[in-house]
């Protein structure tokens, strides 16, 4: 049973930073492309990253390229986010999902692989 548990979400001002966690179990991880996903009342789901397993391909969204780094500690089974200059607009749920892009995280939610989510706000 695929199980995702994002973690690291809090409070914090306008330029400051977090690591999100994200713990999976239950499937192959080693071997799938993952991403990092928020949501938002206003826009809905964006894809904002994702990476392939061996790590060396890992692209963005222009909304977050140069502030956010994806990486992954494939021995533990650990998806990371590493959001720096938090901006307003980065407040939302994060969520970690199988899938390398936008399609692929859709499709792997419709297949109910996504977690709970951890909760970002940055204040101003």
């Amino acid at each position: 049973q695929v199980q995702l548990v994002e973690s690291g979400g809090d409070l914090v001002p306008t330029g400051g930073s977090l690591r999100l966690s994200c713990a999976a179990s239950g499937f192959a991880f080693s071997t799938r492309n993952m991403s990092w996903v928020r949501q938002t009342r206003e826009k809905g789901p964006e894809w904002i990253a994702g990476m392939n397993p061996l790590g060396d391909r890992r692209d963005y969204a222009d909304s977050v390229k140069g502030r956010f780094s994806i990486s992954s500690d494939n021995s533990v089974n650990m998806l990371y986010l590493q959001m720096n200059g938090l901006k307003v607009e980065d407040t939302g749920r994060y969520y970690c999902a199988p899938g390398g892009s936008y399609t692929e995280v859709a499709e792997s939610y419709e297949d109910g692989y996504w977690g709970q989510g951890t909760q970002v706000t940055v204040s101003s």
